[in-house]
């Protein structure tokens, strides 16, 4: 599916084809919840990076979250996640991280192009969610996760016949 998306004031507009459209997974960690702003998580969604098209590059930013660092535990370190936005709006536009170089994460707030609706949701990074954030109850439609799920967003698509080719 060829998704488009932009920023609010339109100084950036991307374009990608992904095969993991529905928006299904919230995340609450506290770097999704501070960037993304709103209710309290965080939508993306996955696409090519191959194919991955931006339009008013010049006005990207680039943030590079602070993580505590796996090998010195206490230690804080940039976090190899790239994070783009609009530096003339402020809007979130899409995740890059080198160690999925395959794939580009778009936000689905900055989409444009209708996004199927998902059948269900997964709630995950629970263990960082604020207690004002509204989180459904766990059931056959919400699922939740303490930290990440096993589960990744192609394995998702594919084992409910979502994955498009």
């Amino acid at each position: 599916m060829l998704l488009e998306g932009s920023c609010h004031c339109g100084a950036v507009k991307f374009r990608l084809q992904s095969r993991t459209p529905y928006p299904y997974m919230r995340c609450y960690c506290t770097i999704c919840r501070k960037t993304q702003g709103g209710g309290g998580y965080a939508i993306n969604i996955m696409g090519q990076a191959k194919t991955l098209k931006v339009e008013g590059k010049k006005h990207l930013g680039i943030y590079q979250a602070r993580i505590e660092s796996e090998k010195k535990p206490g230690k804080y370190v940039k976090s190899p996640g790239r994070r783009y936005f609009c530096r003339e709006c402020g809007s979130s536009l899409y995740v890059q991280d080198p160690r999925w170089a395959e794939w580009v994460y778009p936000f689905a707030s900055a989409i444009d192009t209708p996004l199927p609706k998902a059948p269900e949701t997964v709630h995950m990074m629970l263990n960082y969610a604020e207690p004002w954030a509204d989180v459904p109850k766990a059931g056959r439609r919400d699922r939740h996760f303490p930290e990440y799920p096993e589960e990744g967003i192609a394995d998702w698509h594919k084992a409910r016949g979502l994955y498009s080719r």
